[in-house]
């Protein structure tokens, strides 16, 4: 986060997990802007580097699906900050993709009529 710019010294000051660090204005080219999404909202989606942080304490989500969806948004590399237990969980993990839902019941219950096109 930018903390302040100091116009007149050509300086900004950028702060770092608590920590303030000082650029001159020539060096902002060193900068880049970073951001995260969820894997989810990853889908459908493609970036040169990705890190895929995984971690026992979200052991629960940890699937194969989720690791291969991860992974597979890179296009150059992809990183795994992991402990080497969460990624044996996660290729162990095989989600089935059963949804439990009310949907089919539900259409069974429209009316034949509703729905069909008069032409």
């Amino acid at each position: 986060m930018v903390a302040a710019i100091d116009a007149e010294e050509q300086e900004v000051t950028i702060r770092f997990d608590q920590r303030d660090v000082t650029y001159d204005y020539a060096d902002l080219n060193e900068i880049a802007l970073a951001w995260s999404i969820s894997i989810h909202k990853s889908q459908e989606s493609e970036y040169p580097v990705v890190i895929l942080p995984l971690y026992m304490q979200h052991y629960v989500m940890l699937s194969r699906n989720l690791l291969y969806t991860g992974l597979t948004r890179a296009k150059q590399l992809a990183v795994i900050v992991e402990p080497q237990k969460a990624i044996g969980m996660a290729v162990r993990q095989v989600k089935d993709n059963q949804r439990y839902t009310l949907l089919g019941e539900r259409l069974s219950q429209i009316p034949p009529h509703i729905g069909q096109a008069n032409y």
